[in-house]
């Protein structure tokens, strides 16, 4: 199992609705993460907007291409991107930049 952790950044003035948003994922996305192979996902919110996600998958690459086809990720995607800071013109599951484990205790 590949454990991936990434960052992204709330933009302040966003992150109320962005905690909102999160405790009412739609079941259509939930369902998607599953079926796509997105286990253990865990999203932390620090004050100041900082965004630490972790999950657990077989194939990170492959598990973000699933996601990518489908309808219902387009549509959150698109819902979501305004509430990100520095995108660069990416949607923000395309921003996810994978950090590199340097440490893990079983």
């Amino acid at each position: 199992m590949q454990r991936v952790c990434f960052l992204l950044k709330i933009r302040a003035d966003r992150i109320e609705e962005y905690r909102a948003r999160h405790a009412a994922v739609w079941p259509e996305m939930l369902r998607a993460l599953s079926e796509s192979g997105w286990h253990n996902y865990s999203l932390f919110l620090r004050e100041d907007g900082l965004l630490v996600g972790y999950l657990e998958t077989e194939d990170f690459e492959a598990a973000r291409a699933a996601m990518e086809a489908t309808e219902v990720n387009a549509r959150w995607q698109a819902e979501m991107a305004g509430l990100f800071e520095s995108l660069d013109g990416e949607r923000p599951d395309e921003a996810m930049r994978p950090l590199t484990e340097v440490f893990h205790l079983d």
